[in-house]
């Protein structure tokens, strides 16, 4: 093997390079679009979206941020969000970008394990995100909550109009691609959540690619409903589009009753869904006439395409890949209900048990070997151990799903890890809610996994032995435990009271015949 280092795609470049050379190509194009729930619209043309980024950057400079140091962005989707998360790598500081639904304990850990020297929420997280990370430097708030009027007195916060500086104060520092971008925390196979780590080019790399994948053109307005603190919204569709030059239409999340009508006012032509978001336009009123081009998904031509008359474009990618590892092609026939072909921007391997490339027709472990820091994350922040646990000895990165290959060479998923649950499109560890049940008081021992739910994909169940067995009280405990602790997606459905768990090898819990009841519940 060459033991050459490769030139860097973007080598001389950055967030900045982008955001500079669109404000200076697509000039007063349309880059954003603010269609919030209550409240006026406004739209902010390249140049203006790049004033108010180097504003918001030269903001955080006067406050002391430096280069490296880490900003908790905790927001829903709103023009704060992508002001910040941008801003806040124009300035060369790394946005920690947390789920809105996230509890105080989960506030607390983002905050301490990244070293944030600051914060930026709106009034209906201020006093949360400040009980919870008290060690915060600055807390800022926007004036409202997404459009709506400010759900909280936050007289005593800082505005986060105070983030608004003379451009012509910004520090001059080189343009260097694998400077520290920003941070997402996923859930993984682990207790605490994981904080993956993306380079400036890991950026730029993503926001390539999803345009090519996409087939983005400068005319395309892509609508943006899913969550901003997530890869799906930031890489597939806000950096996708500043690539190739189109306009984002953003609202504050998906809503099944305004998505024809805003998507037919600004005549968009692209969409990042989830099958929750199929399910739900289902049942609107279906126009017409309107001007999709594509829909991307979790799998391609889906049967609803003919019902919507959208082509979807099959995806598979994680907070790890930046982009997608797997994919459909925009113009030609795919094959339905698969995860598209390999990305040529990565090297796919489907492994059986001993490692093996398995043979179509059969079904392996997902592994994606890239380049740390370009086409894969860089790291797990502040965890070695983790990063090093993340790949094979050959390098490859092991993503935990389980796909199989098809005979007409199309991949098709099968199954996720195990102790991953996929709640509303959001990934969540077993391991975290069990983390908390077994805290509570009473509880002997306790597993949990996922059951079939209609519009949420799956929904945790907990199967708990308890201490004591006529301990009627302990549901109620380990719900108001989990509710004080998790996001309200982590939260189990249902404690069941169980005298034994099924064991398998080496006395593990037989987490299968727990989910083999689940199912059969189901079917009855």
């Amino acid at each position: 093997m060459s033991m050459l280092t490769p030139i860097n795609p973007f080598a001389g470049m950055d967030v900045r390079s982008l955001i500079d050379m669109q404000a200076q190509q697509r000039g007063d194009h349309a880059a954003l679009i603010w269609e919030p729930f209550e409240g006026a619209g406004r739209a902010w043309s390249y140049v203006q979206l790049a004033e108010a980024i180097r504003r918001f950057a030269a903001g955080l400079q006067a406050r002391g941020v430096k280069p490296a140091d880490r900003v908790l962005v905790h927001l829903d989707n709103c023009p704060e969000s992508v002001i910040a998360w941008l801003g806040c790598a124009y300035a060369g500081a790394v946005a920690v970008t947390t789920n809105a639904k996230s509890s105080a304990d989960e506030i607390s850990y983002f905050a301490s394990h990244s070293g944030a020297v600051g914060g930026i929420t709106q009034p209906k997280f201020a006093a949360l995100v400040r009980d919870s990370a008290p060690n915060l430097g600055w807390l800022v708030v926007t004036a409202d909550d997404n459009g709506a009027p400010a759900e909280a007195d936050v007289s005593a916060f800082e505005s986060f109009s105070t983030l608004d500086a003379d451009t012509a104060t910004l520090t001059a520092r080189p343009h260097d691609p694998m400077a520290h971008f920003a941070i997402q925390y996923t859930s993984g196979t682990t207790a605490r959540p994981k904080a993956v780590l993306w380079t400036h080019a890991n950026f730029l790399w993503g926001a390539k690619m999803c345009a090519l994948h996409e087939d983005l053109r400068p005319d395309d307005v892509h609508l943006v409903t899913l969550p901003l603190f997530h890869t799906n919204a930031q890489s597939y569709s806000v950096a996708a589009a500043l690539w190739a030059g189109a306009t984002m239409v953003l609202q504050p999340k998906f809503s099944a009753s305004r998505f024809w009508p805003v998507s037919l006012k600004h005549g968009c032509t692209w969409a990042s869904m989830v099958p929750f978001c199929l399910k739900a336009i289902a049942g609107q009123p279906k126009p017409e006439k309107h001007s999709y081009r594509f829909w991307g998904n979790g799998v391609c031509e889906p049967p609803t395409d003919a019902l919507f008359g959208v082509k979807t474009i099959g995806w598979w990618g994680m907070t790890e890949t930046i982009t997608q590892g797997t994919v459909g092609s925009p113009h030609l026939k795919d094959a339905p209900m698969s995860m598209g072909r390999p990305s040529p921007g990565y090297r796919i391997h489907v492994l059986d048990d001993e490692g093996r490339p398995v043979k179509p027709g059969e079904t392996g472990d997902l592994h994606v070997e890239g380049w740390p820091g370009v086409s894969l994350f860089l790291e797990y922040a502040n965890d070695p151990e983790a990063t090093a646990r993340a790949y094979t000895p050959e390098g490859l990165f092991i993503t935990g799903d389980r796909v199989r290959l098809g005979e007409d060479g199309f991949l098709y998923f099968a199954d996720r890890s195990k102790d991953m649950l996929k709640v509303g499109g959001e990934n969540v560890a077993a391991s975290e809610i069990e983390r908390v049940v077994s805290s509570v008081a009473g509880v002997r021992e306790c597993a949990v996994v996922g059951r079939r739910h209609p519009m949420l994909d799956e929904v945790p169940v907990a199967f708990v032995i308890p201490v004591d067995a006529a301990d009627a009280g302990l549901p109620d405990r380990v719900l108001e435990a989990c509710a004080a602790t998790l996001a309200s997606f982590k939260r189990p459905h249902e404690v069941r009271l169980v005298p034994e768990l099924p064991r398998s090898t080496l006395e593990k819990i037989a987490k299968a015949e727990l989910r083999a009841v689940l199912a059969a519940e189901s079917k009855g």
